[in-house]
């Protein structure tokens, strides 16, 4: 028993061997609401994400020619990749107001609209847990790409349940970004999680790497 369980029982002047269950004594934990959005639409919102990644890969990018943006919300990866020169199509299983897209169900898409891929897909669909790497498994499995980048967060390759680990074991990704600084998704504060850049390569050779981002990347000194 804890150091604070028995102060407890000595100032209500009961004993464990009363059989009072500790449940009772002890102050009530409610746990954290785990609701998520409808088809779970997290926004990128703030453009220092992407923005961070064409200054680092901006180049490799451009070989590509053009970029698809499947689950890509209102817009938020769209617009800064068309501002930065780049041709983007765009498409979503739901219409969320984003510019010249059109409305999809990724997993009916046989081939790539594009050599490159970037998008912040929906996590119960990627992740082990809810989507069994569902997600990963469609995109890696579908040709015409080149380079794909996916925003998640920073532990996502670490599940091993139901399929995701063995995906990454036969195909992992060429590099990672990991970010440091943390996204703010839902716009109420104190992001909890770190997020990377997974990026895969079709000319990459060699074992994963990792690398950084900044903040402070691209066009965005005004951001710091």
């Amino acid at each position: 028993m804890t150091s604070s369980a028995k102060s407890l029982f000595r100032a209500t002047r009961l004993k464990p061997d009363l059989g009072v269950p500790l449940g009772l004594l002890l102050p009530r934990q409610d746990r954290p609401n785990a609701a998520r959005r409808d088809a779970d639409f997290y926004p990128t919102g703030q453009p220092e994400a992407i923005r961070a990644l064409l200054a680092a890969d901006g180049e490799r990018i451009r070989e590509c020619g053009s970029v698809w943006e499947p689950a890509c919300g209102d817009g938020a990866l769209v617009r800064e990749i068309r501002s930065a020169g780049i041709p983007c199509c765009a498409s979503d299983l739901i219409d969320r107001g984003c510019p010249d897209s059109w409305t999809a169900d990724y997993f009916t898409c046989r081939r790539s609209r594009c050599r490159a891929i970037i998008t912040n897909p929906p996590y119960n669909l990627v992740n082990a847990r809810d989507g069994h790497g569902r997600w990963l498994r469609h995109t890696l499995d579908m040709p015409g790409w080149d380079y794909l980048a996916l925003l998640l967060s920073w532990d996502w390759p670490a599940a091993k349940a139901n399929g995701l680990g063995a995906i990454l074991d036969n195909q992992p990704f060429s590099y990672s970004y990991l970010m440091r600084w943390k996204l703010d998704f839902t716009g109420e504060g104190s992001p909890p999680q770190r997020n990377a850049w997974f990026v895969w390569r079709k000319d990459w050779v060699g074992e994963p790497a990792f690398r950084w981002l900044d903040r402070v990347d691209y066009r965005q000194p005004e951001l710091i």
